[in-house]
């Protein structure tokens, strides 16, 4: 716990609390090319500007979209640009992205509307000093070998041999990266173990043959410790060159360690090594515990080591020897076939269930994906395009280079047609118990050497047991978007409805996987007459609100409340009418909506929902539905009638939320919310309030606006008993 509070106070990220549209002015530190010609800036802001932020980020991750010439490292970039805060949780327990980006030191993300501007005068980066200007140099370094692999090889093989020697993965396409997903095959591309362990192993092999030709230094020395001494170097440049990435720093540690007990005579592969290694990663960043690229790689590792420990204590019989000719090369290829096998095999099996806590899915045909691709990889990828960074600075690395190429679009061809054969296999949202329970038990299960470790193996079974024969988790009736603006409603057939006929693919990709969704139900539109009078929209010389007061997620600045349109009462009341006679007209489980102004809908059990995209709206959607969300901030924090009323503002502290309906006519529900309790440093800038310019205290906050935070009656229900009480 000490560790994780001096990393949290060593990150200090400042994280933006709203978004906001405003002039961005900064330093690009990191760049990554997409596969469309547009551009990931990491930019170091010096200054914003049109309105002036209050608690501007350090840093921030920007989208450039165009053909306009890309901004070097160390260059002045200035534009108009749409930041909002990292994304929360797209439903509780699910994965916090402001997480990640807080120990990231990335305090916003979003993209620039039109082309950025470079500012001139002398690069950022040729007046650093000491640290800053290692880095510089180390980037800009790791930037020409991505730009000269993509240059030479072209295309997504380009792309894919990009992210396997720098960790930049951006210019794949989606295609691309959704079939390795598919295919189980995605690992390869991060440079994780996996990668390190080949590059310092071909390394290691290498030398030390190159050195055996030597024979009167092969005599004096010791050769061996010379090729580890070189492989750990060759590690550390790997490593440089990766952008220290999280994954790649880990990786490198495990690795070192092992080359380090080479040299001094001790088992390079062995789990104290392990342990050691995970020891001083906790040590160095305790947040990597809790994602699952850690959790995965030393999983498989840890499996790994003590599969093949139990594999050479087996019970050896004479075998059988073959006499015939090509035997020997035979059993050889027969080895090398079984020995892939039971590392794909075991691998596979270690991380599962990471992969189900996580991603709730996994791929069905991994095995047969690896044993197809790792061969490629091993014998022939990473072989060429070690040899071609070393060539590289004499400029005699295309050969090796379209060799590497030639390989990684087989690799491709074997992941498009592996993920074709079926569609991964869904898991719904795993209980809180479950990742700590089986995590016990392969640790049981690969630690001990005694029998005691069948323990792991007793509780892995139990987990499983549990998972199958446990009742089914009622589903929740309604799904709110920590910003408002989607809305989903989980029906029957795995299908789910939803206020948007296009919703957007980041939180619903995550809403299908994690609650098993597959078919989703798009709106019905009322017709154009009934939608009530158009908004007027702000001409682009319009001035811009001050930051905090748009709503996180929007595509762009809320007009001001005098830019808006003015409606009257009467307009007001008509607009109330239409929505009464959409919820008598729709059928539980679908949206009415009139574009961009309003959705109804049924829920179940004559609860009825109402979205509102129009401030002014809000009061008569009150009068007509148990539940309205809106999207944007409103003058009040209830409705007169009695209805559930959730905005903006309550959404910001709250973040998504569950709603699971009981007895209308007792206004019975049960809420689930992504942030309880106190807040986090990656979360505490949901409660800053821009116009006092201040935190508001958790007592405050409980006054400020409706108690969503607590279920209504009965006090702290069980989900599954409201829920089952509703019928």
């Amino acid at each position: 716990m000490l560790l994780a509070d001096l990393e949290t106070r060593r990150a200090a990220t400042t994280i933006l609390d709203s978004g906001v549209t405003t002039v961005v002015t900064g330093v690009v530190e990191r760049r990554e090319a997409g596969p469309r010609g547009e551009w990931r800036y990491l930019v170091r802001v010096t200054s914003t500007a049109e309105p002036r932020l209050k608690r501007p980020p350090e840093r921030v991750s920007l989208l450039a979209r165009g053909s306009q010439k890309a901004a070097g490292l160390g260059e002045m970039l200035t534009g108009r640009a749409r930041l909002s805060p990292p994304s929360g949780p797209a439903l509780p327990g699910l994965n916090d992205f402001a997480f990640s980006s807080y120990f990231s030191n990335i305090g916003a993300v979003g993209f620039f509307l039109g082309a950025p501007r470079l500012q001139g005068g002398e690069k950022a980066g040729d007046s650093e000093t000491g640290w800053a200007a290692g880095e510089h140099v180390l980037f800009s370094l790791r930037d020409g070998i991505s730009t000269r692999i993509r240059d030479v090889i072209g295309g997504d093989p380009g792309a894919f041999a990009a992210s396997i020697v720098t960790g930049e993965r951006r210019a794949m396409s989606r295609e691309a990266t959704e079939a390795l997903r598919l295919s189980g095959l995605a690992h390869i591309t991060a440079i994780s173990g996996l990668n390190m362990a080949l590059a310092s192993g071909i390394f290691f092999v290498g030398l030390r043959m190159a050195l055996s030709l030597l024979p009167g230094l092969a005599q004096a020395i010791a050769i061996k410790k010379i090729a580890a001494g070189g492989a750990l170097v060759a590690a550390f440049a790997y490593l440089l060159i990766s952008g220290y990435q999280v994954s790649a720093v880990r990786a490198f540690l495990m690795t070192a360690i092992m080359l380090i007990a080479v040299l001094f005579d001790r088992p390079a592969i062995s789990l104290r090594n392990l342990s050691l290694a995970a020891i001083v990663i906790i040590a160095l960043t305790p947040s990597a515990v809790m994602g699952p690229s850690f959790q995965m790689s030393f999983a498989a590792t840890a499996a790994l080591i003590a599969g093949y420990a139990a594999w050479r204590r087996r019970p050896r019989g004479s075998g059988l020897r073959l006499s015939f000719p090509g035997a020997r090369l035979l059993g050889e290829g027969g080895k090398l076939i079984g020995g892939t096998f039971l590392t794909s095999f075991i691998g596979g099996l270690s991380t599962a269930i990471f992969a189900v806590a996580h991603f709730h899915r996994m791929a069905p045909h991994g095995l047969e994906a690896n044993l197809a691709a790792m061969p490629i990889i091993s014998m022939m990828v990473m072989p060429a395009g070690l040899i071609a960074m070393l060539l590289m600075p004499f400029g005699l690395d295309p050969p090796f280079l379209a060799i590497m190429g030639l390989g990684l679009e087989w690799v491709l061809v074997i992941a498009h047609a592996v993920a074709g054969w079926d569609e991964p296999i869904g898991f719904a949202r795993m209980p809180l118990w479950f990742l700590p329970t089986a995590s016990l038990g392969l640790l049981l299960l690969t630690l001990l050497r005694t029998r005691l470790r069948h323990a792991g193996s007793a509780l892995l079974a139990v987990v499983v047991a549990v998972l199958v024969l446990r009742p089914v988790t009622p589903a929740p009736d309604i799904l709110i978007s920590e910003d408002g603006r989607l809305v989903g409603l989980p029906g029957p057939q795995e299908s789910v409805a939803t206020n948007r006929a296009r919703p957007p693919r980041f939180i619903f990709d995550q809403w299908q996987a994690a609650l098993r969704l597959k078919t989703h139900v798009a709106p019905q539109e009322v017709q154009a007459a009934a939608t009530g009078p158009p908004r007027k929209t702000p001409p682009p010389s319009t001035a811009l609100v001050p930051a905090g007061a748009a709503l996180p997620g929007q595509p762009r600045q809320a007009p001001s409340i005098a830019q808006r349109r003015q409606w009257s009462e009467q307009e007001i009341q008509a607009t109330g009418a239409l929505m009464r006679e959409a919820v008598k007209a729709s059928g539980q489980g679908r949206f009415q909506c009139a574009s961009k102004l309003w959705c109804v809908a049924q829920v179940r059990d004559g609860w009825t929902i109402a979205t509102v995209d129009e401030p002014a709206l809000v009061g008569g959607a009150c009068d007509v539905a148990d539940i309205v969300i809106s999207a944007r901030r409103v003058g009040f924090s209830s409705c007169r009638s009695g209805a559930r009323l959730f905005t903006a503002e309550t959404l910001r502290r709250s973040g998504a939320v569950e709603i699971h309906l009981g007895r209308r006519d007792a206004g019975e529900m049960a809420l689930a919310t992504s942030f309880e309790g106190p807040a986090r440093a990656w979360s505490i800038h949901r409660r800053y309030d821009w116009r006092s310019g201040s935190f508001l205290s958790e007592t405050a906050e409980e006054t400020a606006g409706p108690a969503i935070f607590e279920p209504t009656a009965p006090e702290r229900a069980d989900i599954e008993a409201i829920s089952g009480s509703g019928g």
